[in-house]
This record gives structure tokens, C-alpha cells and sequence, in this order.
């Protein structure tokens, strides 16, 4: 079996991809609806878009991110994406922290700072839960 299509072979390794896959579906969706404004707090000043426009795209982006990780046939490929796709909004939570805006119930310096640590988690999970044990 080609390695950038396998199955992850472990339980743990599917049940982190479907959490990851379901959270990632969950969050693109409220990013569209209820939570939009919340979102437009982490969108750094220098992003050239719209903060609402910015938004849309990246919840647009995590509803398909979050269906191939759930659906998809090349889930290494899928994860790899991921990964830099938390990577490349952790510059909002940075944002968020320097600038103290509020949101999520992120509403001191601390809470802020301390989710920083949480994003390079995202990444290691979307990569681990992506490859087989051999990977």
C-alpha cells in the first residue's frame, strides 16, 4: 500500500484523526455562524483581508480540512496540510496575546499565553494521527 494513502494502523492513531477531523468540522462551522465575531479577535492586524473575510476563509478551510481527515483517502497528505494550516494561523493566537483581545473565554494575559502551548499539540496530532506506525 502506498505509504501517503495508508491507514493509520493503530486505534489510538484513528480515534485522535477522527477528534481531530470532527473538532476541525465543528470549529470551521461556528467560524461561519455563531462564533464569527470571537474568531475576528485572533485575526492579526497584519493580514491584508477583511477580519470577517478572513474568517470565512479559514472556517471554509478547517470544514474541508476536517472532511478529508474524516473522509479522505490520503490521509498523510490531509495531515501534512493540517499541520501547516495550524501553523500558519498561530500567528492569531500570538495576536490575541500581544494585543489582549478577549475571546473564547480567553480574557487575561495568562489564559491567552497558556493556549499558546496547545497549538503545536494540534500539529503533532494531525501528523501522528495521519501515519502509520512506521512513518
Amino acid at each position: 500500500m502506498d505509504s501517503n494513502n495508508a491507514r493509520p494502523s493503530s486505534l489510538p492513531r484513528t480515534i485522535g484523526r477522527v477528534f481531530l477531523g470532527a473538532a476541525l468540522v465543528f470549529a470551521g462551522i461556528t467560524h461561519l455562524t455563531v462564533a464569527r465575531e470571537e474568531f475576528q479577535a485572533q485575526v492579526p492586524d497584519f493580514v491584508p483581508l477583511d477580519p470577517d473575510t478572513t474568517v470565512v476563509a479559514s472556517g471554509v478551510a478547517e470544514i474541508g480540512l476536517g472532511a478529508a481527515l474524516l473522509f479522505g483517502r490520503r490521509r498523510r497528505l490531509v495531515g501534512t496540510v493540517a499541520a501547516g494550516f495550524f501553523t500558519a494561523i498561530f500567528p492569531g493566537n500570538i495576536a490575541q496575546w500581544l494585543h489582549g483581545r478577549d475571546g473564547f473565554g480567553l480574557d487575561t494575559d495568562r489564559k491567552r499565553f497558556v493556549r499558546l502551548f496547545f497549538q503545536p499539540v494540534l500539529v503533532a496530532l494531525a501528523l501522528w494521527s495521519t501515519r502509520d506506525r512506521r512513518s
